[in-house]
């Protein structure tokens, strides 16, 4: 009888647990739901007129860039026009919901976890009532419009102030999402690019003129940096032949390019030397000069131009990575140096002002290497569409284990460096 009761006893313990699960899975789903009702009613509040006026007239126009309000009764308004009808929307939504959800599986653990929807939707709706009645204390309940700086770069999974500032005051049209930033990944509007201004290391080499072209398909200003050329580049994009702003530089004269990355809202760090299977010490030092010093020194001279909350927001880097990071690249020092990159990179992104991201390639079809299978110019596509989609980590291989590889490498590595030593 002992054994019976105590069998009876963990059935309901589990019973218990499974329903809590359940409930908290249902509660994840609505609010995931309404934020995605959120997020869609925000799109087509830019897409179609009489939902743009209520939102951009009143919106928009309630802030300056450092998000004070131009007017207490512009603030108000704003509220009214937009946050109520969304708030009143994401509540209709999680009330049909619990309909659906209770209709389906009628449960305890259904409808309590459905009913948290109806209570999240319920609290936006009195917040935006009070912003709008312009009680005080509610402005809490705002943090993305909160009045002064940031110190914090976006966030990649849920919508910071730095995010938000973006789709008021760098592009209307991209930076959607309120709460997750889910939303912005599908529709590639994560980042945006148009009218940003994009230096490019290496602007002579096959992948660089390949990311030129499709950078200016997306309306930016592209700066060209080479150190094997002193004329102007040129590049054929829509059957026109554009010569670009080019700034030649040397190694040992970084510092010669300090205004040229004030300017720069994105820099593209991909050059460097493979001396394949030479192994001197001119070539050992060469090799770590070019490959690992100077693109860190690069990138260092660009992250102290990030001051303002503008930079915090807009700056990134891009630092172009090979097959080095996970695997033989078939040139010990080219292997070396570049891995040492990779790591001090890893390192730096720690406690970065502005994003950095890391971009790893197996490799592309160029006049050094006319074997690979890839193009330059899909390559160079694909890596545009993953950062609009704000991907930190851009991994473009032939061999499916780089996917599971560098990010398992990259958290370790990571957590590893943030440890602090006992």
């Amino acid at each position: 009888m002992q054994q019976i009761r105590m069998f009876l006893s963990i059935s309901q313990v589990i019973n218990v647990l499974t329903s809590v699960l359940a409930s908290a899975a249902w509660g994840t789903g609505s609010i995931l739901l309404v934020e995605l009702v959120r997020d869609v009613y925000h799109v087509l509040s830019h897409q179609f007129n009489w939902l743009y006026r209520q939102h951009h007239i009143w919106h928009h126009k309630a802030f300056h860039s450092d998000f004070s309000i131009v007017s207490e009764d512009l603030y108000r308004q704003s509220h009214w026009h937009h946050d109520v009808p969304e708030s009143v929307l994401m509540f209709v939504v999680s009330c049909l919901f619990l309909v659906a959800a209770y209709a389906c599986f009628p449960d305890w653990a259904t409808l309590l976890g459905a009913l948290y929807g109806i209570y999240y939707t319920t609290r936006s709706i009195i917040w935006a009532v009070a912003r709008g009645l312009g009680w005080k204390w509610a402005e809490e309940t705002d943090p993305n419009h909160k009045l002064g700086q940031f110190l914090e770069p976006p966030t990649k999974w849920t919508v910071n102030k730095s995010y938000h500032w973006r789709h008021h005051f760098e592009n209307p049209q991209a930076y959607f999402s309120g709460v997750y930033t889910l939303v912005d990944k599908l529709l590639g509007t994560a980042v945006s690019l148009q009218g940003k201004t994009v230096a490019v290391m290496g602007a002579e080499g096959a992948l660089e003129q390949a990311l030129i072209k499709h950078l200016i398909e997306v309306d930016a200003r592209v700066i060209a940096l080479t150190s094997f050329q002193t004329g102007p580049i040129t590049i054929e994009v829509a059957d026109k032949l554009l010569a670009l702003e080019t700034i030649s530089w040397q190694v040992e004269c970084e510092q010669d390019l300090s205004k040229v990355l004030e300017q720069a809202d994105v820099l593209v760090l991909n050059h460097g030397v493979n001396v394949y299977d030479q192994r001197t010490e001119q070539v050992v030092m060469k090799s770590f000069e070019v490959n690992t010093w100077t693109c860190y020194y690069l990138l260092e001279l660009f992250l102290s131009t990030v001051r303002i909350s503008e930079d915090i927001a807009k700056k990134e880097a891009w630092v172009v990575c090979f097959e080095a990071e996970i695997a033989p690249a078939q040139s010990p020092l080219y292997e070396l140096s570049k891995r040492s990159l990779d790591e001090l990179v890893t390192l730096r992104r720690l406690d970065a002002p502005c994003i950095i991201r890391k971009i790893l390639l197996d490799g592309f079809r160029s006049k050094r290497s006319v074997t690979k299978y890839l193009s330059a110019n899909w390559v160079a596509k694909q890596i545009i569409s993953a950062v609009k989609r704000d991907i930190r980590n851009v991994i473009i291989s032939y061999y499916p284990w780089s996917y599971i590889v560098h990010p398992v490498r990259e958290f370790l590595v990571s957590n590893y460096f943030r440890t602090e030593n006992s």
